[in-house]
């Protein structure tokens, strides 16, 4: 039977039963937190007739969570506390942790749909309880708590954001402990109208029946498809209606997660080249995460990190090398050094001579036996810093090479951003990209690249957040800094690099800069904010940038991109502004200011705003609140959702205002449960993107999140390509994200798919889509057959085929847990009300050149 006939009877009858003449007027509502999942589930409910005979509302359902601080280790709710004030707004206070002293605070008006949290710092007391709320005046409060050594105080407010802080006498916990299904909790007692709970009974009937549908996968398919057959149908175009959509639906986001940069994208083979490892990188918990992190001496060579002689004030430590005898300093690289015989590199660093004569050394490339495949002799003669360089070239493959310096005469020298390039780099760019890794990348055709990150972009904290200046220059003057993924980043591969990569691959260069607030997953959340002292300063790095991209050469920053060797302008037209951020007064503050600058001095530039890292809830709500207000003309999307969901909303933008902001879907990807990417995960985005080329007028960017991902070095999974130092390996995603690219078009043709089967689970695992790219004249229809048996549809043309012509068709197929998949070409020969038979688990696109199209 039709799931949604299932669901919309499961409503009906819910109202049926709500409608009865014996419901109760009033019943007990208890609001508790059960401590469940390590405190993450949020404000819970129950309901009662008596006061005594309690009915769960959703099993561990939460109504609203905390989003204070790190995701999964930190976002807990203890002790709500919830209160309905005179306009009949109900105010949840709750705390926190053991350790801030702040507590937090948000408002409903229905118990469902929950406004921007607050997290107010209490001047007095630490670590605080509430223990009641009390209207003191029509429009003052009374917040009374008490902190975790026992004493007593009360918080004045207004407007809930505000507060002053006093002393209190002794107040008693207004809370009350009722047995639930064995359990004693502790919570709260109100008594409210059924019809509130009967909204909160059916919000978790829905909830629960839509997660259903979208925990479906393929493993299900025998008991949901138990006698499916070929499944048959038919395509017909409509050439009279057609839209224009956005010729840059499919791009990339270049996030430094996984080693995306150092050790991945970015060609260094020198792992800690520029001694500034640390401790905080890993937070403490790597003790061996230091300065000589990847780096040892034999022989007769001590070496200390030193910060006193350093060639630039960002990159203070270097290595002071005292030779005594013979002896070498050796570095491992990146999990070992790879070299290709007849490979050239190029090596230099810099050096000063600090005690003694000249010293004079070797600098090799050996194998893990010895081996030295390549060599060449240094010398270190100067006091003053000086910066060296020479060519390498490898005599014989090798995976595990390592890198030396072997002395061959005494004395104390000091180096520092020793490295090893390989002069092969994607478009034998100096400072450039691993040339596989990168043609990988280009070979997706991405019409847009986002960088440099996400959660890198905003940063750790606000010390943290990433600076485009510290990036750009002299890579001895570059400032690194922790990468909040766990790791270091040197800033080799810098902005300069960044627009540099876009140029070579043809790619629209779509910049993100932090909103003035870290990223929500900070320590401690994102309240702090840059400071408003600070604000004017940070602004103008913004419109710098776009002075730096677009600049020419009577402009501050024009002139220094011209400088660095880039005489052109890149052409920016887009910026981000935030990512993901929680919608709070502190980030709107920011981001306004941060927007009005933008668009005063660039009014050409588009601003990307943000709705948070989900499809629904608060940040989402109030997200497009604020981009209604500022009229933003696009906004950043994200949502990692299952395979179930993506096949279930396939009408998610249809819904969508035409008259506001454009939707750039920065990050998505589809999970299953081990996280894998399969051919199953990519159909179901597959699926979804033949719904976002239908809504390409409203859709104008999407970027498949994360991009890369180092093989033994992975925070997340899935990503679209792994790599290791030997090879890249793609994915099913990775290939149904080129199918779109390369076959995307710039006018969407409408058709009439109709499906000889009246379950909409089967209805819904076969998309469709047909464009028209102007450039080449070409007609594409791409068809999604996420069944576990073969579709066949007759393609109706109509007058955009009088006849029969060839065609190119492009299919990817297998099983749905397959990783390792290639789409297959051949020619055809197209013709109209022809039947196509397409595989089960299957992308297949038709392809082929018209002249019939109306212009």
């Amino acid at each position: 039977m039709n799931k949604i006939v299932i669901l919309f009877c499961a409503v009906f009858l819910t109202e049926l039963v709500n409608a009865a003449p014996s419901a109760p007027d009033s019943v007990f509502l208890f609001s508790y937190t059960s401590g469940a999942h390590n405190h993450s589930v949020g404000l819970q409910f129950a309901w009662s007739q008596n006061g005594e005979d309690w009915h769960l509302i959703g099993n561990d359902f939460g109504f609203v969570r905390s989003d204070y601080g790190r995701w999964g280790s930190e976002k807990k709710m203890y002790d709500p506390f919830l209160y309905r004030d005179r306009q009949a707004v109900w105010r949840c206070f709750w705390t926190l942790n053991d350790h801030d002293n702040v507590f937090a605070q948000a408002s409903s008006n229905d118990l469902i749909q929950w406004g921007r949290q607050y997290y107010p710092e209490t001047t007095l007391g630490k670590t605080v309880t509430v223990l009641a709320v009390r209207r003191e005046t029509n429009n003052q409060y009374a917040i009374d708590y008490k902190d975790s050594a026992g004493e007593y105080f009360v918080a004045s407010t207004s407007d809930f954001k505000t507060y002053n802080f006093k002393k209190s006498p002794i107040v008693a916990d207004s809370r009350k402990e009722v047995s639930i299904n064995g359990a004693v909790l502790r919570g709260q007692i109100h008594r409210v109208a059924w019809s509130e709970v009967n909204a909160l009974l059916q919000h978790v009937e829905i909830v629960q029946a839509r997660h259903k549908l979208y925990r479906e996968n393929s493993s299900m398919y025998g008991t949901l498809f138990p006698d499916l057959k070929t499944v048959t149908g038919s395509i017909s175009l409509e050439p009279n209606r057609r839209k224009e959509i956005s010729d840059l639906l499919v791009g990339v986001f270049f996030e430094d997660i996984n080693y995306a940069a150092d050790g991945g994208l970015y060609a260094e083979l020198i792992q800690n080249r520029d001694f500034e490892y640390s401790l905080s990188d890993r937070e403490g918990r790597d003790k061996s995460w230091n300065a000589m992190h990847s780096w040892s001496s034999t022989g007769g060579v001590n070496v200390i990190i030193d910060t006193t002689h350093y060639i630039h004030i960002n990159n203070k430590h270097h290595a002071l090398v005292n030779v005594g005898s013979a002896g070498a300093l050796r570095n491992t690289g990146f999990d070992g050094i790879v070299l290709r015989k007849g490979q050239t590199y190029e090596f230099s660093c810099f050096s000063k001579l600090m005690n003694g004569k000249v010293v004079q050394a070797n600098v090799k490339l050996v194998r893990p036996n010895g081996e030295v495949l390549a060599t060449q002799k240094l010398s270190v003669s100067t006091v003053k810093w000086k910066q060296q360089s020479l060519v390498l070239k490898a005599t014989a493959d090798e995976d595990k090479a390592s890198f030396e310096i072997e002395f061959t005469t005494p004395g104390v020298v000091a180096l520092d951003m020793i490295s090893v390039f390989p002069q092969n780099t994607f478009k034998g760019r100096k400072n450039g990209l691993r040339a596989d890794l990168a043609n990988v990348i280009a070979d997706l055709h991405p019409r847009f690249i986002r960088f440099p990150g996400g959660c890198v972009a905003h940063g750790d904290g606000v010390h943290n957040i990433y600076h485009w200046k510290n990036t750009i220059g002299p890579l001895e003057a570059r400032k690194p800094q922790r990468n909040l993924w766990g790791y270091h980043q040197t800033a080799g591969l810098g902005y300069l690099e960044y627009f540099q990569f876009c140029e070579d691959v043809g790619a629209e260069p779509v910049p993100v800069v932090a909103a003035g607030v870290p990223c929500q997953n900070s320590v401690g959340g994102q309240q702090g904010g840059i400071p408003e002292s600070e604000m004017d300063s940070y602004v103008q790095d913004i419109l710098d940038l776009i002075e730096f991209a677009n600049g020419d050469g009577k402009t501050t920053w024009g002139k220094k991109r011209i400088a660095l060797g880039h005489p052109k302008p890149f052409n920016l037209k887009y910026i981000g502004i935030g990512n993901e951020d929680l919608i709070t007064d502190v980030f709107e503050a920011r981001f306004v200011k941060i927007h009005e600058a933008v668009k005063r001095k660039y009014p050409d530039i588009t601003v990307i705003g943000t709705v948070g890292p989900f499809y629904q809830g608060t940040d989402y709500v109030e997200g497009w609140k604020l981009a209604d207000q500022l009229r933003l003309e696009m906004v950043d999307e994200h949502y990692y959702e299952s395979p179930g969901w993506f096949i279930y909303n396939q009408d998610f933008y249809d819904r969508y205002d035409r008259s506001k902001s454009k939707v750039y879907l920065g990050e998505y990807a589809s999970h299953l449960p081990g996280r894998p990417n399969n051919l199953e995960t990519a159909l179901s985005e597959a699926i979804y993107l033949t719904a976002l080329e239908r809504n390409g007028d409203v859709v104008t960017m999407a970027s498949y999140a994360p991009l890369l991902a180092k093989e033994g070095h992975t925070q997340w999974n899935p990503d679209m390509i792994y790599f290791n130092n030997q090879s890249v390996t793609t994915t099913p995603g990775y290939e149904v994200q080129r199918m779109f690219s390369v076959h995307g078009g710039n006018e969407y043709i409408s058709s009439n798919t109709v499906i000889d089967h009246r379950d909409n689970a089967v209805m819904k695992r076969i998309g469709t889509s047909v464009v028209y790219d102007r450039k080449t004249g070409d007609v594409i229809i791409k068809v999604v057959n996420l069944l576990p048996v073969q579709c066949d549809l007759k393609i109706n043309l109509n007058e955009l085929l009088m006849g029969e012509v060839p065609a190119k068709l492009i299919t990817l197929t297998g099983e749905p847990g397959e990783k390792n998949l290639r789409p297959q070409e051949k020619d055809i020969r197209l013709s109209r009300d022809r039947v196509y038979a397409f595989p089960p688990y299957s992308l297949s696109v038709i392809r082929y050149r018209t002249s019939v199209v109306n212009k």
